[in-house]
């Protein structure tokens, strides 16, 4: 195999047209709140690419210039000491800029520094009075345009404006915030202090839509079919003529995607490799073996390493270790089915190296494992942004990184991926070693397999798959006593876990009916051996996370 140079994991391949370079682009700097994802989800929906960034930033360190810049909210009052700011380069962009909550602080103390605690918070519901402007002024109320003079807005501030910045005009009010939207005279700098992208804010979609696409002017041309098509060209340039990519595959929506788009841009230069690591689903090789090779055509070598996973992480207990364990195995497992289908390629005039290694990162990936505080500050390392060894003899490709989980699935639709398939349950990386607290073992292998498939195959007897965004079973740390028949049993304790989302960047437990846990619970406790107890978890993210670990 010929040498490539090692790169950090976290860096993509060299991009030769990466889509803020191809659509109009909106920025969206973030300051900490939980809405901001939102925002950027808000401007795809409406077909106007975007992409988000931590506030701190230096514009000088982006190669792209973006058709406007949206700051967000954030948990900060931005007069302490310490508050994160915008670079100020920002305000050299010559583009629109939007302040939202912390976002129209932000704006505000960088004209005057008139920002204060106010007397009363206001959280939640708020009716918006906006203010039109005529004659030489008419043109600050762009942002409201089209909307009526009141509106219901969600609030979530403490801090408002003291009073109004330099060149700036009102042009809406609360009751209790009298500058709730600002408009600067002269350029096109506006500032709201309710929340646009939230549901609880009706209209808020209207106002995004006169900000991105009447004052930003992006066009409105970010859509699925437009994106597989720039992105075959990308990779093909990428990867050149003979150049081969090795790719891993689960057999979920992400990475099917990934291979069939993968297949679409270079053939059979592209090798599917699936590595049973031993903390799979219950049949999960054989099944995804099935569908990627007669379903999709998708040329497959399935690589049983379940013995060498397990070994290694005999003993560890601690989650990101198992993380770090689980992804230097995949990687140097990869490395070596590379060299061999290298090598078995020598002869081949249409093949060149393995340079490229595939993987399925999605946005929300990249935005979890991104912190404007830094590193301290992330959540967990994620299977797919981090994990990884600090140096690979293969670059990483992938072409799914700017792209939320519904716009995956739109694209796996077109790409003609079966609708089962499309709309299967997202799987992690790591694995039920992340599902299981503490050490993991064959045998707590066997108990959290056989208690999933229990819980999902119910979940689709009942009609409620398409309506739950991820089910699954853990196991958790102990054990608890319980009877079966005669006998003192002390099992495993079972926790079913079942979220609805968006994005999965926020996460609300699904709801089931007693009589539907009460038949999960019943058959976990009857056909798992081992079992004690069955519990439900019901905890929203935040606080907590998807999976357990």
């Amino acid at each position: 195999m010929a040498e490539t140079n090692g790169l950090v994991p976290n860096s993509a391949a060299k991009d030769p047209a990466p889509p803020h370079q191809v659509f109009d682009t909106i920025l969206v700097l973030d300051f900490g709140s939980q809405y901001t994802h939102l925002i950027t989800r808000r401007l795809r929906e409406l077909n106007v690419y975007s992409e988000m960034l931590p506030c701190t930033q230096k514009l000088a360190e982006l190669s792209w210039k973006p058709k406007g810049v949206i700051l967000s909210g954030g948990p900060y009052s931005v007069y302490e000491e310490g508050a994160p700011h915008v670079d100020p380069e920002v305000f050299k962009l010559d583009v629109p800029i939007l302040g939202v909550c912390y976002g129209l602080q932000e704006l505000a103390w960088h004209h005057g520094k008139n920002v204060a605690a106010g007397d009363k918070k206001e959280f939640g519901h708020a009716a918006l009075k906006i203010q039109r402007h005529s004659g030489k002024q008419a043109h600050v109320d762009r942002l409201f345009e089209g909307l009526q003079d009141d509106m219901e807005v969600w609030m979530s501030h403490g801090d408002k404006l003291s009073k109004m910045p330099d060149g700036f005009l009102t042009v809406a009010e609360t009751a209790n915030s009298p500058y709730a939207g600002i408009a600067h005279e002269e350029k096109e700098y506006y500032g709201i202090q309710f929340h646009p992208e939230v549901t609880h804010t009706p209209r808020g979609l209207e106002v995004i839509k006169n900000f991105a696409v009447h004052i930003c002017k992006a066009s409105q041309d970010w859509t699925m079919e437009a994106f597989v098509d720039k992105e075959v060209a990308r990779i093909r340039k990428l990867v050149g003529e003979k150049g081969q990519v090795i790719g891993a595959v689960s057999g979920g929506v992400d990475s099917t995607v990934a291979a069939r788009l993968m297949h679409e841009a270079i053939g059979d230069r592209f090798h599917a490799v699936m590595v049973n690591n031993g903390v799979l689903r219950r049949s999960e090789a054989e099944q995804v073996k099935e569908t990627l090779t007669k379903g999709l055509g998708v040329n497959l070598t399935v690589i049983d390493a379940s013995e060498r996973f397990l070994g290694l992480l005999k003993g560890v207990a601690d989650p990101e270790k198992k993380r770090k364990i689980i992804g230097n195995t995949f990687i140097e497992i990869f490395e070596e089915e590379a060299q061999k289908i290298a090598k078995a390629a020598e002869n081949s005039p249409k093949a060149g190296p393995i340079e490229f290694f595939l993987q399925g990162t999605l946005y929300p990936d990249v935005i979890e494992s991104i912190s404007f505080k830094g590193p301290s500050a992330t959540i967990k390392t994620h299977h797919n942004v981090g994990g990884l060894p600090e140096k690979m003899n293969l670059k990483l490709i992938e072409p799914l990184r700017e792209l939320f989980k519904d716009e995956v699935r739109h694209m796996g639709m077109n790409l003609g991926i079966p609708e089962d398939l499309v709309w299967r349950h997202p799987f992690p990386g790591p694995g039920i070693a992340i599902r299981i607290i503490g050490e993991v073992t064959p045998d707590k292998v066997r108990i959290v397999q056989e208690a999933d498939a229990i819980f999902i195959e119910e979940i689709k007897n009942a009609g409620l798959y398409r309506q739950i965004s991820q089910a699954f079973a853990a196991l958790m740390e102990g054990r608890a006593v319980g009877v079966v028949g005669d006998q003192r049993l002390h099992g495993h304790i079972i926790a079913l876990r079942a979220v609805v989302t968006t994005d999965f960047m926020t996460a609300n437990a699904f709801e089931f009916d007693p009589a539907f846990m009460r038949r999960v619970t019943n058959r976990i406790g009857n056909e798992v051996k081992g079992v004690a107890r069955v519990l439900y978890e019901a905890t929203s993210k935040p606080p907590s996370t998807i999976e357990f670990e």
